[in-house]
């Protein structure tokens, strides 16, 4: 019974370390798509400010200039970082909030049938953008990304604490 038990966790042991071993590259993959799309989104409603503006009045956004090129400007710097993996959680916060809003602004009827009508809310144009960028903010943008090249270089550039039994010797 023993080795049965003992051989299940090896194999559950090597199938975990083999999926989680795709958690980087998963990551990669949904920052590359969805960082392109926000940078493309950002960039096309930059490029379109005043139908942008029309929509962002008709809808009741208080200041809708000022908010059409904020959130074209947010949606396109932070499509780039995130393509890049550079900043990625912080970004990814703004933009997390930014479709939260889209939800509540322009497709509240989806936002509210989450519950009741899911199908309704997984067709809005907003959840796979805001599902990207909770997935980021939340798991980080992984170990292929410059937001992890810099943690590695800061913390190799670190001074490491001294442990008591290096402090003892350096003491006699």
């Amino acid at each position: 019974m023993s080795k049965t038990i003992d051989a299940g966790a090896r194999a559950y042991s090597l199938f975990e370390r083999a999926f989680s071993s795709l958690q980087s590259p998963l990551l990669l993959a949904v920052r590359l798509y969805w960082g392109w799309q926000f940078f493309q989104t950002g960039l096309g409603k930059l490029m379109h400010i005043p139908k942008v503006v029309g929509f962002f009045t008709s809808l009741g956004i208080p200041l809708p200039a000022f908010n059409a090129y904020f959130v074209s400007s947010l949606e396109l710097v932070g499509g780039a970082l995130l393509f890049l993996g550079l900043g990625s959680r912080i970004i990814a916060l703004p933009l997390t909030i930014d479709m939260l809003v889209a939800y509540i602004t322009a497709d509240r009827e989806a936002l509210f049938s989450i519950f009741s009508n899911p199908g309704k809310f997984y067709a809005s144009d907003a959840y796979t953008f805001l599902f990207a960028s909770v997935l980021i903010l939340i798991f980080g943008p992984g170990k292929i990304s410059f937001d992890y090249a810099i943690g590695y270089l800061w913390r190799r550039r670190a001074p490491r604490p001294q442990t008591l039994l290096e402090k003892s010797a350096l003491a006699t």
